[in-house]
């Protein structure tokens, strides 16, 4: 076991593990950290306790100290520059009339270097902008391009549900998000409905995805045949979270339909199940290949 607490560089930003040393901090209060890149401020969001090792990566950077009043004061001068220089290299990309859209700047706290986040449909080529910069500012600068995900997270806004978008509230990572789970979900796949303020797909399919998954493997396939107290028919819909199945019952040339609870039937031929059962053992088979072709890989160098 080792102790740790649990910091934050940005209001939503993922949290990381430091090594308190003697330092007894409170959740809420502000730090200096040592990074890789300089001292940092942060603040505390896991106060001081124990966690397996396993657990962390190790080797784990120290807190140097609690951030005295001299160290907030920086940090806010740092935070009204950031403003000034946004004016600034926002000037300066309309002087050199490159394609791209400043969403933020980042001063770093031990004043290193100055970040320029930006957006672009496709690559810029920036270097004019950057020795233009630097030679304002005497310090290192460093463009780095995001994604519109990204973007709209530092703008903020409120979603279709009315509510703070889930990336600028709670979200500290971007997670995968797949037109498959809007089908899955029997949501319409009109990109008005399912796509989120950044005009990709909205993170909130992701949230109930397993639960789908878990109940979309006890039922049955749209289209196979199943047996029911009414004899034998075919799967015309499914009601995935009551797990409710409408079967089609055909007598010549009257067709009538009727609901079922999925434990009252019984699935005698599921051919699009069969089929994606194979397709997921091809994949895992293609996947244990590649895993154990990249394990030789590594001990022929590991050999040189």
């Amino acid at each position: 076991m080792k102790k740790i607490i649990g910091v934050r560089f940005k209001r939503l930003g993922k949290i990381y593990f430091f090594d308190p040393k003697w330092l007894e901090v409170k959740k809420g209060e502000n730090v200096v950290v040592e990074t890789a890149q300089g001292e940092e401020i942060a603040e505390v969001v896991v106060p001081n306790r124990m966690i397996e090792e396993e657990k962390i990566v190790a080797p784990l950077k120290k807190v140097l100290r609690l951030a005295s009043q001299r160290d907030l004061k920086h940090a806010e001068e740092c935070r009204r520059k950031e403003k000034e220089a946004f004016d600034v290299c926002n000037k300066k990309i309309k002087e050199h009339n490159l394609e791209m859209t400043l969403t933020d700047v980042e001063y770093k706290f031990d004043n290193s270097k100055i970040l320029f986040y930006f957006t672009a449909d496709g690559r810029v080529d920036f270097r004019e902008l950057v020795k233009d910069l630097a030679a304002i500012y005497k310090t290192r600068i460093e463009l780095r391009q995001i994604g519109v995900r990204d973007e709209v997270k530092r703008i903020g806004g409120n979603g279709v549900c009315g509510r703070e978008l889930c990336c600028c509230s709670f979200l500290s990572d971007f997670e995968t998000v797949s037109i498959k789970m809007a089908k899955e979900q029997n949501i319409s796949l009109n990109p008005s409905k399912i796509s989120g303020n950044c005009g990709r797909l909205m993170c909130c399919l992701k949230y109930e995805q397993e639960v789908y998954e878990e109940k979309l493997q006890r039922l049955p396939s749209v289209g196979a045949i199943v047996k029911t107290p009414d004899g034998k028919g075919e799967v015309d819909s499914i009601e995935i979270l009551k797990e409710v199945v409408r079967v089609q019952f055909k007598d010549g040339d009257i067709t009538t339909y009727k609901k079922y609870n999925a434990k009252d039937i019984k699935v005698l031929e599921d051919t699009k199940k069969e089929n994606e059962n194979i397709e997921e053992k091809e994949y895992q088979k293609e996947l244990k290949e590649l895993e154990n072709l990249q394990k030789q890989d590594s001990e022929i160098k590991s050999n040189n």
